[in-house]
């Protein structure tokens, strides 16, 4: 009898567990980090500068700043504005594509599952064009364009724009290394983004990233000491890391030697091996550089670099440490809540850098099968992912105020965002103009929510107690920034795999074909037009094959293979994905070309030499 009483007690207990570990689960939030995504990059809409697409989703936005650089000979219409105002920030926009394309490459796989390939691309090339425009001659890049001072004296739409929009540049007598480096890395970034889906492109980004870096490594100086505009609002640090972090992207992007002894060399004179980083930002990237330089030792390509690599490794881990609390007492301060605390103002920038360099680190660390080594205890993979994991479930509601710092993010998000266009009618219901002052009386001063609603803008959140004040006024809090959002495209859509979607993912697009020495034909591919049907982003792709025979080559037949769409220009033969040139071009003469068309929803088609005679 005392068995089966024990029995009977044993089998309650168990059931008591279960229910009250349901009841847990339950109470649990969880959230929807492709909402999360989505919105996030509708906030890079609402930021743009000129002339903007029929496409843009943001419709309480309209064209502005259309002269910008006419008073300078030079076409700077278009990027990004930087946050609440209507500055044109060189440092900090292009430190944000250099996010959003490092997210684009390392979790590429993530944003295709979530349909948002198109979208994060049309997000960089917004910043990547704007930069193409900037850098005018090979040591000039246009750095900045609009003054901040008289900007924070107006309240006023980008529409409605009053204030002067000087333009400032950088050049080999007034030099700014950490602006042309960070320019660089964004363009070297992006170019690998680009790279399966738009070839052509990916190598005119390329060719300039390459100048870039050229300038700032020889004409040296703080881009801050030839710009004193930009003092008041992005003062830089130091340009060393700029340097270290430029160079490394392209060894990422073009696999040159010199490149990565470039860092192996400067390893410890410009602190890559020396700065312990306890914090990721537009201002300070070694974290990001030994990060980055980690996955050249863990894929092994380490070489005769191997030991200095090593040495990168070990800061890479002490800032992966110092975030897990794990660095006898070297760490990231943490608010009660959890989450990351550097600054007073706009704090939120590091707290979504560090998760996403978190998110990247834990993706090296589980290909290569190793392990962080902190000071109390080794940490895997799954540790560091964690990590990132709580400081966006923070974002989106999970703190002290269950609140979402992502604004139009669940049921409640802040509503006075310090955002000129958010806080003012749209130009399309009130159409007289907002002047300067006057929209400091009738809006800013304004009782109620904002009457636009700015999706996906990361606020800067709440002080070093999670204490937040949602105000219009308190800019520290409340105004979003190009560079807190960028890291957020990465970190949700990795979030969005590894918790919902941990199967099967969309494969990566195959990387453009060049034709090998023994194949006498070359591949450029580009991409002429785009459009969205149902919801995702079609493109029509242009593929040009050129000869680079001596001699005519004759019956020429291609492979395309990964195609979803329909191609013009090409003849179908028996033989599965085998094409061939048009009977008027049956010989190809040498030096001579033909182009082809195809629609594809997706990365381009893969195109090869089947056979020639």
């Amino acid at each position: 009898m005392e068995n089966i009483l024990s029995s009977r007690h044993v089998f309650h207990a168990v059931m008591l567990a279960g229910l009250l570990t349901l009841q847990a689960l339950a109470s649990v939030p969880t959230y929807d980090y492709g909402d999360a995504l989505d919105k996030t990059l509708l906030f890079f809409e609402a930021q743009r500068s000129g002339k903007l697409p029929y496409s843009n989703k943001v419709k309480w936005r309209a064209n502005s700043a259309m002269r910008d650089g006419f008073s300078k000979g030079v076409d700077l219409v278009g990027g990004y504005y930087d946050a609440g105002d209507h500055v044109k920030f060189g440092l900090p926009m292009a430190f944000t594509v250099t996010m959003l394309s490092w997210a684009a490459v390392d979790f590429s796989k993530d944003i295709i599952a979530a349909n948002q390939m198109g979208s994060t691309l049309s997000a960089i090339r917004w910043g990547t064009d704007y930069f193409l425009k900037a850098h005018t001659h090979p040591n000039v890049l246009w750095a900045q364009v609009g003054d901040g001072d008289s900007d924070h004296y107006c309240w006023e739409r980008a529409e409605d724009m009053s204030t002067p929009r000087t333009a400032y540049k950088i050049d080999s007598s007034n030099p700014g290394s950490d602006l042309a480096g960070e320019t660089a890395a964004a363009l070297a970034a992006s170019s690998l983004a680009f790279q399966p889906f738009n070839s052509s492109y990916s190598q005119l980004l390329l060719e300039h990233a390459e100048q870039l870096f050229y300038f700032a490594d020889t004409f040296r100086g703080s881009y801050d000491d030839s710009l004193e505009n930009a003092r008041t609002f992005y003062p830089s640090s130091g340009y060393t890391d700029e340097l270290l972090w430029a160079a490394a992207w392209l060894y990422r992007a073009t696999n040159k030697d010199s490149y990565l002894k470039y860092v192996v060399q400067n390893a410890a004179s410009m602190g890559g091996t020396g700065w312990a980083a306890r914090e990721f930002s537009w201002d300070n990237k070694y974290a990001g550089v030994q990060i980055l330089l980690s996955k050249v030792l863990l894929d092994g390509n380490g070489g005769q670099y191997t030991s200095t690599l090593k040495q990168y490794k070990a800061k890479a881990d002490f800032f992966a440490c110092s975030c897990l609390q794990k660095n006898n007492g070297y760490n990231v301060q943490l608010t009660p809540g959890g989450l990351v605390y550097v600054r007073e103002w706009n704090n939120m920038q590091y707290a979504s850098s560090s998760a996403f360099l978190l998110a990247v680190y834990s993706q090296h660390i589980s290909e290569a099968k190793a392990v962080v080594s902190c000071p109390e205890g080794t940490m895997k993979p799954q540790d560091l992912l964690n990590f990132a994991k709580s400081q966006a479930d923070y974002f989106l509601g999970k703190n002290p105020k269950s609140m979402s710092y992502l604004v139009g993010y669940g049921p409640n998000y802040p509503g006075h965002v310090h955002h000129r266009g958010a806080s003012i009618a749209s130009i399309s219901v009130l159409n007289s103009v907002v002047g300067c002052v006057d929209g400091f009386e009738a809006w800013y001063n304004r009782p109620g929510p904002n009457p636009n609603v700015i999706y996906g803008a990361l606020v800067g959140g709440p002080d070093n107690n999670d204490n937040f004040n949602d105000a219009r006024s308190n800019y520290e809090q409340t105004e979003p920034t190009l560079s807190g959002n960028a890291p957020l495209v990465g970190l949700f859509s990795k979030m969005r795999s590894t918790t919902s979607y941990s199967g099967s993912h969309a494969e990566q697009g195959p990387k453009s074909t060049y034709g090998s020495p023994k194949v006498p034909i070359k591949f450029v591919h580009s991409i002429t037009g785009s459009w969205t049907h149902k919801g995702q982003m079609w493109y029509r792709h242009k593929v040009l094959i050129k000869s680079t025979s001596t001699k005519p080559i004759r019956d020429l037949k291609l492979k395309v293979e990964h195609l979803s769409g329909p191609v013009y220009g090409l003849v179908p033969t028996k033989v599965k994905n085998v094409y061939q040139a048009p009977p008027q071009l049956n010989v190809l003469e040498p030096g001579s070309d033909f182009s082809f068309v195809y629609v594809q929803g997706g990365p381009q088609a893969k195109v090869s030499v089947s056979s020639y005679q």
